[in-house]
């Protein structure tokens, strides 16, 4: 064999390899791996003290950083991780878009119905508030890293927080209660799913909020049934 075509076997062999570490880089990250940047390293060319050495965009279990050797998925394999982080970093900017939903309702409505709404708009923001730290800890407990900045809030969502002003009672309580129905189904279908996913704790969360959700959107359509609200 030529020195050329063993020189061109290892230049081949290398760039298989680096192919390799790629994928090995870029696989368990899941849905939360796109937010964020890599940190600058120092003129020595040594990782700062505290800064992440992993790959970025990485969860919590993946970095290399001071203080995070303890950092795992505990019983969840990758892919179960995988599954269970999306579902929750779903619904936690599903929850935090509710939250500002009902505030916005609950500053901007208006007319016959206008104490009535304002204050039980609060009264189920209190409801489901808790769930929020609730979900962004789960997910924390579990060697995740919530992403919380709006841009990305409003991309997970399944809940769209209105620009617009929107005054009308019937109008306000009507789309709420879609939005519910939505948000109670897939509270549903998530409580299935990270089961399946050998997450029986997590799945426990989803049914309890499935319950308050359930019970905010009936109480919603029995105020719907005023016929002054036409």
């Amino acid at each position: 064999m030529t020195k050329k075509s063993a020189d061109g076997k290892k230049a081949q062999s290398g760039q298989k390899a680096g192919e390799r570490g790629a994928r090995g880089a870029n696989r368990g990250a899941g849905a939360l791996a796109e937010s964020g940047s890599r940190s600058a390293a120092p003129s020595d060319g040594k990782p700062a003290a505290g800064q992440p050495t992993g790959r970025a965009n990485a969860d919590a279990a993946h970095l290399n950083a001071t203080n995070n050797a303890l950092v795992d998925h505990a019983y969840l394999t990758e892919d179960e991780f995988g599954t269970v982080a999306e579902t929750l970093q779903r619904n936690l900017a599903t929850t935090i878009s509710l939250y500002l939903k009902f505030k916005k309702y609950h500053w901007d409505i208006r007319g016959r119905f206008f104490r009535d709404l304002h204050l039980a708009y609060d009264e189920f923001i209190a409801m489901i508030f808790p769930a929020i730290d609730e979900q962004a800890e789960r997910l924390v407990a579990l060697g995740g890293s919530p992403i919380a900045a709006p841009a990305d809030i409003e991309r997970y969502s399944t809940v769209t927080v209105p620009t617009e002003t929107v005054r009308d009672a019937r109008t306000q309580v009507s789309d709420l209660v879609a939005d519910l129905t939505r948000v109670g189904r897939g509270y549903r279908d998530d409580s299935q799913t990270v089961d399946d996913a050998n997450d029986p704790a997590t799945a426990d969360l989803y049914n309890g909020y499935a319950a308050t959700v359930d019970k905010i959107r009936w109480m919603l359509q029995a105020m719907m049934d005023d016929e002054r609200m036409n």
